[in-house]
């Protein structure tokens, strides 16, 4: 997985939560630039935690249960993956 993957990634992580974090802003009522900059900013970081994480499982070969369970139920009831 090149950079290019990790960047989509983040990205894909980044902008929804950005827009989740203006919205409440937005609804609360206090739309000031301040506010729509520290919801990008903890966009940034969040989106950061959550890509570096998932790098680094991934460069370490770190088994996800979670996979593997659903991996495991698709195999046993033949359930197709969407």
């Amino acid at each position: 997985m090149g950079a290019l993957f990790w960047i989509k990634r983040f990205l894909l992580a980044a902008v929804p939560l950005f827009a989740i974090l203006a919205a409440v802003e937005w609804f609360k009522g206090s739309p000031r630039q301040e506010d729509y900059l520290s919801a990008g900013a903890w966009a940034v970081i969040a989106a950061g935690i959550f890509t570096y994480t998932s790098w680094r499982r991934y460069r370490h070969a770190k088994a996800c249960g979670m996979c593997d369970d659903l991996a495991a139920a698709r195999k046993n009831k033949n359930i197709s993956p969407r």
